[in-house]
């Protein structure tokens, strides 16, 4: 006999606006045409192009046999984070102390426990798009509702005085991310203090994603919260997955100051305790790579850009070279002006896997993301595709 009350067996509020990733469902299409013998050009991805370096793997090794097994203190280990705070120092311009900063499993995570720390029901975020696909989700997930301002437009109008024309008497805090995926835009030092000067302003707090900080080939990367005014009111998140190939280590960090710090020890100790312990030696001798080493690897994806950005334009699908990151988001409409269309017609004419740009923002309809963190007779085998189908 059915009850006509509610079934108590169902799922948490919070989470009937949470979705999953279109970019998994396209790894999986992928996989699937694979297992049929077809070959596919894979530019739907984010992962570097080479392999996490052995000096790195031979220190979680290490570690293994020294049999640092063991719990690791939640925050992590105290010489990693003392690595860090050298190197935010050095290089993000970001002064830390080692209680400023929280060892994390990936950028997602530190990333996941800022809003959990910040955010309350009925909580509006501003949101530059397009964005990455899941910062909508864990937005949501806090109860909260993101407002998408549209990055071309901000840029052209000015960036303040956008943020005001979309902020509303709710707006609690700027989701923030340059190099910024899927884009490649890298917002420059003048509208850093833009955003900055907004946020003072308004009395917001800035969650600041800077995963590619690495990976800037035109003009320089601009850590906010190292702006006047901006370490107090500032969340930092970083990854080790694309400066060092550790997509599958989940491996990252936050910086930030009280009271945020006390809330995300909270969520990090709660959800995971903490980072895998011989991970985290493993990241301690990654932030010992030469600079020279990271400036090289930056170099072979620059080469891919361009091979990859002339042959778009060469074909009519309109694209800026990207300043940062690893993906082209050329302008498809030529293909189809919805772009989930597009990426059909282009994975089943031309075989070559592409994000349509509607999953990160409305702003982000008529393109697709194109990866070209693969290798170069990836690209090359991909513009003779492009060229042969599309042109």
């Amino acid at each position: 006999m059915t009850s006509s009350k509610q079934s108590g067996i169902r799922l948490a509020k919070r989470l009937d606006e949470v979705g999953f990733s279109d970019i998994v469902q396209m790894r999986n299409k992928v996989m699937a045409m694979r297992a049929e013998g077809l070959q596919v050009h894979a530019l739907h991805g984010g992962e570097p192009f080479f392999e996490t370096p052995d000096e790195i793997k031979f220190a979680a090794v290490r570690a293994l046999v020294d049999n640092q097994t063991h719990y690791a203190p939640s925050s992590g280990i105290l010489p990693l984070r003392q690595a860090l705070v050298e190197k935010l120092a050095a290089k993000n311009g970001i002064q830390a102390t080692t209680d400023e900063v929280i060892v994390t499993v990936g950028g997602a995570q530190a990333l996941y426990a800022s809003f959990q720390s910040v955010l309350d029901p009925g909580d509006d975020v501003l949101v530059f798009s397009p964005y990455w696909t899941p910062i909508g989700d864990l937005v949501t997930g806090a109860q909260a509702r993101p407002l998408l301002v549209a990055t071309i437009t901000a840029r052209r109008n000015g960036i303040r005085k956008t943020l005001e024309q979309f902020s509303t008497p709710k707006t609690r805090a700027i989701y923030y991310n340059t190099p910024a995926n899927p884009s490649g835009t890298v917002f420059t030092r003048a509208e850093a203090e833009e955003v900055a000067a907004f946020a003072i302003a308004r009395d917001l707090i800035v969650f600041a994603d800077e995963a590619y900080e690495d990976l800037v080939y035109d003009g320089e990367h601009v850590s906010i919260a190292s702006l006047p005014g901006m370490a107090e009111r500032t969340i930092t998140s970083y990854t080790f997955s694309k400066t060092y190939a550790m997509t599958g280590w989940r491996a990252g960090y936050a910086v930030a100051q009280e009271p945020f710090m006390t809330a995300l020890r909270k969520i990090v100790l709660y959800s995971t305790n903490g980072v895998t312990t011989p991970v985290q030696y493993a990241m301690l001798q990654a932030l010992a790579t030469p600079e020279s080493q990271i400036a090289a690897r930056r170099e072979e994806y620059r080469k891919r850009r361009d091979l990859l950005v002339s042959a778009l334009n060469e074909v009519g699908l309109q694209c800026e070279p990207p300043a940062g990151a690893f993906y082209a988001f050329p302008n498809v409409e030529k293909i189809h002006k919805n772009s989930r269309t597009a990426a059909q017609i282009l994975l089943e004419k031309a075989h070559i896997a592409t994000i349509p740009g509607s999953v990160f923002g409305a702003q982000g309809e008529g393109h697709l993301r194109f990866g070209y963190a693969v290798t170069i007779k990836e690209i090359e085998d991909c513009v003779a595709a492009l060229r042969k189908h599309i042109a």
